[in-house]
């Protein structure tokens, strides 16, 4: 008995000695800068910076579906910047091929020089035609891992603080991702059943959610009387071709949305991960969150903002549009959709829709984005001036 008494005497003991012991408190994040971010079609972010002592303003996809940093290839020769080749190879939607390196550079931000940088080098000539501005290049993992970045879609501006403790706002939810260099969280979404299952967040991403067909097919998730509808998609490598349809339910967290639009991507590359992970959360859903991206503690902090109701694009042309010297060109026409229907034909060149002629694609593509209303397009073709009335179709 009394051995009994000691013992425990000794663990009580060694409880209270160590309560008294001086803990350090832990360190505050601190805040290092803010600039603002422009947003894209399907509100991708793009910030601006410089490279080394180039003078030259450069724009860069903020992107947490990026394993590292890039620059594109144009970019490079443009500066007359020399590459280093290498055996790396990366993966991506449109494909995998070998990349060079532009090692140990700075980025420098308002406020704010990232040192030590590895670029790999891309070609991002399909992303520049897309957006119809110049795109040198992605942010992702290499900027993210450093600090705590706080976006605000309400005031677009992004905020840089230095790892540590900081208070989330209250009303919002956070996350608690899987990180490899990429953050996925487990998601649950429903239509013909429900599940659970991960996904990429991916503030990179122009669309709201994204399904590989093999994960599609193998969780018969999909309603099989849900419509598909054939449509071009952009990623690493050039365009691609995918289906759209809608999801009846994605919940991230507490927060529930219905009729979700949703691409389907045949990965014959396995760029998602499968079985591991599905698809991908993309940003034309993530935009309608305040968010606080906190790599160093493996946290994503939402809180909803002005955008959260925003409705969903449902709208469906059948067109591939991009910016080509200049000129707005349709590249591609889906047969039997509302394009094909309008008269509409591979190689118009778009002046103007409805009394719009700024030659400013994201102003075209809004416009479009309104379905069952008709929308009149101004077409160069060849010699010919033409005016066509389109009416997309909805995808619900």
């Amino acid at each position: 008995m009394n051995k009994l008494i000691c013992i425990l005497g000794l663990l009580i003991s060694g409880v209270v000695c160590k309560g008294q012991e001086i803990l350090t408190p832990p360190l505050q994040a601190k805040f290092i800068t803010r600039f603002p971010f422009k947003q894209y079609s399907g509100g991708v972010m793009v910030v601006r910076a410089q490279l080394g002592d180039i003078p030259d303003t450069l724009n860069f996809i903020l992107d947490t579906g990026s394993g590292g940093i890039s620059l594109d290839s144009a970019t490079c020769a443009y500066f007359q910047l020399k590459p280093t080749p290498s055996d790396t190879t990366i993966k991506g939607m449109g494909g995998e091929h070998k990349v060079s390196f532009m090692f140990n550079q700075r980025l420098h931000f308002p406020g704010l020089t990232l040192e030590r940088l590895n670029f790999h080098v891309n070609d991002y000539e399909v992303l520049s035609s897309v957006y119809g501005e110049k795109i040198d290049g992605i942010i992702g993992y290499s900027f993210f891992s450093r600090y705590l970045v706080k976006i605000d879609f309400d005031s677009s501006r992004l905020e840089v603080f230095s790892p540590g403790e900081m208070a989330y706002p209250r009303g919002g939810h956070t996350l608690r991702p899987a990180f490899t260099t990429l953050p996925i969280q487990n998601l649950m979404i429903r239509d013909r059943r429900k599940l659970n299952f991960n996904f990429y967040f991916d503030t990179g991403a122009g669309l709201c959610f994204l399904l590989s067909e093999r994960f599609a097919k193998d969780s018969s998730v999909l309603d099989p009387k849900r419509k598909t509808f054939s449509t071009q998609a952009e990623g690493m490598g050039g365009r691609l071709e995918m289906r759209i349809t809608v999801l009846k339910t994605v919940q991230v967290g507490p927060y529930r949305f219905r009729n979700v639009p949703t691409y389907l991507y045949d990965d014959d590359f396995n760029v998602t991960s499968y079985p591991f992970v599905g698809g991908l959360l993309g940003n034309d859903l993530l935009r309608r969150f305040n968010m606080i991206v906190n790599y160093p503690k493996r946290e994503i902090n939402l809180l909803p903002n002005s955008h959260y109701k925003d409705a969903f694009d449902y709208a469906y042309t059948g067109m591939a549009v991009y910016y080509l010297d200049g000129l707005i060109v349709i590249e591609d026409i889906i047969a039997g959709s509302p394009a094909d229907r309008a008269g509409l034909k591979k190689d118009d060149v778009i002046i103007g829709v409805n009394y719009n002629f700024s030659n400013n694609i994201m102003q075209y593509k809004t416009v479009l984005q309104t379905p069952n209303e008709k929308v009149k397009l101004t077409i160069s073709r060849g010699k010919e001036l033409l005016m066509l009335t389109i009416k997309p179709a909805s995808i619900l």
